[in-house]
């Protein structure tokens, strides 16, 4: 491998551990949030997902760590990726546009005590941010994963967990690890251990 190739790579590394090393400060957020997602779940709610491209595939991982399971044997628990069905994102994208392509669904899924979960990395895509206001307007607990400032969609969210950069790469790195740990809180709480992983 030349040089140049492992100056490029160690760059890439010693960013990821830095931000890595950065949001040590969420965990006290992933824990209230995971609480929120026990408590939505506990009183049969559904979580919904969604997000573009990189984002869309982070939001899908979500929804399978939580319907299927995560590292501990339990029930399923509700969870809908928003981005999934191709028949309905060509519909809507079709008839309305492709602003509209979660906001709809949400306006016709999302009731009062569910959780819409966006993933970003701008926070500033026009179809992330209405399905957000839609999702607040709907009664829904509204979860961005985002990164920097959070952009636009930041207005429109109950919860933050924005990732200490503005790179996309480290941005949906730092987004797997955070579904990894609200995954784990709710695969204990689940599993009737939650005293393992949601005590301060």
């Amino acid at each position: 491998m030349s040089e140049i190739a492992e100056d490029w790579m160690g760059r890439q590394l010693a960013e990821h551990i830095a931000v890595a090393e950065a949001g040590e400060e969420l965990m006290p957020a992933l824990r209230r949030i995971g609480a929120v997602l026990c408590s939505a779940f506990a009183a049969g709610h559904i979580l919904y997902t969604f997000g573009n491209g990189g984002s869309a595939a982070d939001a899908q991982h979500f929804t399978g760590e939580i319907i299927g399971h995560y590292s501990r044997d339990r029930r399923p628990l509700g969870a809908v990726t928003l981005s999934t069905d191709p028949t309905t994102l060509t519909c809507i994208a079709n008839d309305y546009s492709y602003e509209e392509v979660f906001a709809r669904q949400v306006r016709g899924l999302a009731r009062p005590g569910d959780v819409v979960a966006a993933f970003t990395t701008s926070g500033m895509s026009p179809n992330i941010v209405l399905a957000l206001e839609a999702a607040r307007a709907a009664g829904a607990t509204t979860v961005l994963f985002g990164g920097g400032d959070g952009g636009a969609a930041r207005e429109h969210a109950d919860h933050c967990l924005l990732s200490p950069s503005t790179s996309t790469p480290r941005i949906q790195e730092f987004h797997t690890f955070m579904l990894h740990v609200l995954s784990e809180i709710v695969d204990a709480w689940a599993d009737g251990t939650p005293e393992d992983v949601i005590a301060p």
